[in-house]
């Protein structure tokens, strides 16, 4: 599998990173991340940085393409170069993929229009605007297109994906090499699941870090 993953300024790291870990410890699979100009790139609190091997414009083929969340895709939902660079190298992808809010990404390129798709729960319902079906659930697989929830879920959709396409034992390999055992502190991964005064204070924390898509959010509540 040739997998390319879009990085942009103001991503959210472990919706990259996460799937990456998963995909370069399987046998045979090869990873590169792409971004709109090879160097590096910044996450979304500036903190840590990331490489891209190169601008996804020299990029003109993958098995897999993965397109992250955070802060930073807003601009891509507008970005009609890179949309069509979405659209071009979906056409000969085995899956086409997203984690949390990159899913609104794939969208705006119209490749889930009348497709079933998730992504952060804070932002499920402005996938509408692009015609698409939003849904809860971990990851969603609807085709080719594979969407996942928030940030970690991203590890879960990766190992799905190397359970179809290399078979489950090496799932399950990969699963235990990087030692993916999740046994969380605390049960308030979602918000059906959390205290209110929490998914509150999420709530406004997130709009406030990210405000071009709470101004999104926002106008598809509205």
């Amino acid at each position: 599998m040739n997998i390319k993953i879009l990085i942009f300024d103001g991503l959210t790291a472990l919706d990259a990173v996460g799937p990456y870990e998963v995909f370069r410890s399987t046998p045979g699979w090869e990873v590169e991340f792409v971004a709109p100009r090879a160097g590096e790139i910044r996450t979304d609190v500036g903190s840590l940085g990331l490489t891209a091997d190169r601008a996804y414009a020299e990029v003109d083929a993958a098995d897999l393409v993965l397109v992250p969340g955070g802060h930073g895709n807003r601009v891509l939902l507008r970005d009609e170069p890179l949309l069509e660079w979405l659209r071009e190298i979906d056409r000969a992808t085995t899956w086409t993929t997203s984690v949390c809010t990159g899913s609104l990404v794939l969208g705006a390129a119209g490749l889930l229009a009348g497709r079933r798709a998730t992504g952060h729960w804070l932002y499920l319902e402005p996938l509408r605007e692009f015609g698409v079906e939003p849904v809860v659930g971990r990851f969603v697989e609807d085709g080719k297109y594979v969407s996942a929830a928030g940030v970690s879920a991203g590890i879960d959709m990766a190992l799905h994906l190397v359970g179809k396409e290399a078979g489950p034992e090496v799932a399950q390999a990969v699963q235990l090499g990087i030692e993916y055992d999740p046994q969380p502190p605390f049960d308030a991964g979602h918000p059906s699941k959390a205290p209110e005064p929490i998914v509150e204070l999420v709530t406004s924390v997130s709009h406030a870090r990210n405000p071009g898509l709470a101004e999104l959010s926002e106008s598809e509540r509205g």
